[in-house]
C-alpha cells in the first residue's frame, strides 16, 4: 500500500511538471488614473526573469525568458516552446534571450526574430537570431547579426527590436560598459542600428563617408537603450535609455544623429562626480525628456486605440527601478503632462505592448514574473 501510494505522487509529480502553466483566476484590481479608469488583471505567473513579447496575427502572444525561455501565451496558458536548436545563449548578469519581434509579413514568411547575449572566446555581445515560428514550433534558427561591441562584460546589451514602415529592423545596443565606445563608429557598442530583414546594412548608411564606419549605424551615443517603439502617426523611432545616476532618457531617433553619451548627460557618477561635458553640447542632440532621479526605463509604446479614448497618443514607459508605469502627454515632440501609474503595485515592469484588443499588455521581471493588462473597467 506504502508504495502504491509513493508512486501515485510521483506520477502526478510528473505530470504537474509537464502540464502547461494556467493561472488561476483573480479579481482585477481597479484604479482611477487622472484620464481613465481601469483594470490591472493577472493573466499568468511562473514566468522566468519575461524580457520580450510580441503578438502573432492569431492573437497569440510569444514571451521571451532571460534564462533562455520562450512561452506561448494562448487559451489562457503558458505552453513552453522548446529551444533546443537555438544557438548558444549567455545567460549572465544582464545578459540572457532579450527582445523578440516578428515580420511585418509574417503571415506570408512566418520569421521571428530575437536578440540575446551571444557567446565569445573572452565575453559576450548583443545578437540577432532569426527563425521560422510554425505551428507552436522554432524551424531553423540561426544567427544573422553578432554586434562588434568588443567587451567582456555582462552588462548594458540594449536589445529592444523594431521593424519600421519601411521594412528595416531597428536594434538597439548598450555601450556594454565601456562608455567611450558610444562615440566610436568603428563599434556597434551604444549605437542603435539599422539593419536589412536578413541582418545585413540597410540602404544609404549614413555615415559611409566616414573612415571605418560600421555600415550598420543609425545613430550613436546611447548608453543602455532598452526601449524602443515605433511612433503611430510619424513611423518615426522612439527609444528610451538607461543614465548612470540620474539622467534616464527618451529619444527620438533621427538618421545620423549623435546623442551625447558620455560626453554630455544629465546624470553623475554613481559614486562621486561628474561625467562628461556637462548637459549640453552644440553638435549633440538634447532628449525630448530626462528623468532625474532615475527611474530605469524598459519598455515603451505609443498607444493608439480607441479602448482607452482618453490616453490615445500617450507615450507608456515601463519603469524598473521604482515598479510604475509612466504616461506621457506628447504634444511637438515635447512631453507636456506624465503620470505615474502602478506605482509597487505588479512589480519590476519590463515591457509592455499594445495588444489587438486595444488593452495593455505588461511584463514584470522578476523570479516569478506575470504577464498582466490594462483594461477599461467591467469590459471582458
Amino acid at each position: 500500500m506504502v508504495q502504491k501510494t509513493f508512486l501515485t505522487i510521483w506520477l502526478s509529480f510528473i505530470a504537474a511538471a509537464f502540464t502547461p502553466h494556467q493561472t488561476a483566476a483573480a479579481s482585477p484590481t481597479v484604479f482611477q488614473s487622472e484620464k481613465e479608469t481601469f483594470e490591472l488583471e493577472l493573466l499568468a505567473d511562473g514566468l522566468d526573469h519575461p524580457w520580450g513579447m510580441v503578438f502573432l496575427p492569431d492573437k497569440t502572444l510569444l514571451i521571451t525568458e532571460r534564462e533562455k525561455g520562450l512561452k506561448l501565451y494562448h487559451d489562457n496558458t503558458l505552453h513552453d516552446v522548446s529551444l533546443n536548436d537555438f544557438p548558444e545563449v549567455r545567460a549572465r548578469g544582464q545578459g540572457g534571450l532579450l527582445d523578440i519581434t516578428i515580420h511585418p509579413e509574417f503571415e506570408q514568411n512566418q520569421l521571428i526574430y530575437f536578440t540575446y547575449s551571444h557567446p565569445l572566446k573572452k565575453g559576450s555581445t548583443t545578437a540577432l537570431a532569426q527563425a521560422k515560428f510554425i505551428n507552436g514550433e522554432l524551424i531553423d534558427p540561426k544567427t544573422i547579426f553578432i554586434a562588434d561591441t568588443g567587451s567582456t562584460t555582462s552588462k548594458h546589451y540594449g536589445s529592444r527590436i523594431k521593424f519600421d514602415r519601411n521594412g528595416d529592423l531597428f536594434m538597439t545596443v548598450g555601450d556594454r560598459g565601456n562608455r567611450d565606445n558610444a562615440q566610436k563608429l568603428t563599434s556597434h557598442a551604444g549605437k542603435v542600428l539599422r539593419l536589412n530583414d536578413q541582418g545585413d546594412p540597410a540602404n544609404n548608411p549614413p555615415f559611409s563617408g566616414a573612415a571605418n564606419a560600421l555600415p550598420e549605424i543609425f545613430s550613436y551615443g546611447h548608453r543602455n537603450p532598452q526601449g524602443l517603439t515605433r511612433h503611430p502617426e510619424t513611423g518615426e523611432m522612439w527609444v528610451s535609455e538607461h543614465g548612470p545616476r540620474g539622467g534616464d532618457e527618451i529619444n527620438r531617433l533621427q538618421v545620423g544623429v549623435n546623442y551625447g553619451w558620455p560626453v554630455i548627460t544629465y546624470g553623475k557618477e554613481y559614486i562621486l562626480g561628474s561625467i562628461g561635458e556637462g548637459t549640453h553640447h552644440p553638435d549633440m542632440a538634447q532628449p525630448v525628456h530626462q528623468w532625474t532621479p532615475s527611474i530605469a526605463p524598459a519598455g515603451i509604446t505609443f498607444y493608439s486605440a480607441d479602448a482607452f479614448a482618453n490616453w490615445k497618443g500617450n507615450l507608456f514607459t515601463t519603469a524598473l527601478k521604482f515598479k510604475l508605469l509612466v504616461r506621457q502627454e506628447i504634444k511637438d515632440n515635447k512631453v507636456v503632462h506624465e503620470e505615474r501609474l502602478l506605482t509597487e503595485e505588479a512589480g519590476r515592469i519590463r515591457a509592455i505592448e499594445q495588444g489587438p484588443d486595444g488593452f495593455l499588455y505588461i511584463l514584470t521581471d522578476e523570479n516569478n514574473g506575470a504577464l498582466y493588462r490594462l483594461k477599461p473597467q467591467s469590459q471582458q
